[in-house]
């Protein structure tokens, strides 16, 4: 990563948080995306945020990540602004996929990861698992162009 992260100080505690720009930048998003995807080995995931102008950037960059994860091919499925509980019942709805959230409150960004269960995710193995690929540099980049996932409105996907 071109500006690294304290990957033992941000990424904990279901997710990744971080004071902006110090902490956290947006190019952290597309990595732990990324590094979500391939962790979990999915190839489908909901993601929302919390409509604050701060999050935008980390949102797309999010989305990026996970659609250019190794051999996944993830379909992400927007939901746009949403809660979590909002999140959670679209992730149950899109066959217990499972999502990440986005929100930003002052300077800190939050990113969560939430399992197939609709839980935050849990430090063994996931969370170390993503840790060390960020920390290690392990870039899960697509392995082809036919590899490369996509970006749909959550609602396109539900009809």
């Amino acid at each position: 990563m071109l500006n690294p992260i304290d990957t033992d100080k941000v990424i904990r505690d279901g997710g990744a948080t971080g004071r902006f720009p110090d902490e956290m930048h947006p190019a952290a998003a597309w990595w732990i995306a990324a590094c979500f995807v391939v962790t979990l080995r999915s190839d489908q995931l909901v993601v929302a945020h919390d409509g604050q102008p701060a999050t935008a950037k980390f949102f797309d960059l999010l989305c990026q990540g996970a659609i250019n994860a190794q051999h996944y091919a993830c379909q992400v499925l927007d939901l746009g602004v949403a809660d979590e509980d909002e999140l959670v019942i679209a992730m149950k709805e899109a066959d217990r996929a499972p999502g990440m959230r986005v929100t930003t409150a002052g300077d800190q960004v939050t990113i969560t990861l939430y399992d197939r269960a609709g839980v935050p995710l849990a430090e063994r193995p996931s969370l170390y698992l993503i840790r060390r690929m960020i920390a290690e540099e392990r870039i899960p980049l697509p392995v082809n162009t036919e590899c490369k996932g996509s970006i749909q409105p959550y609602s396109e996907a539900a009809r």
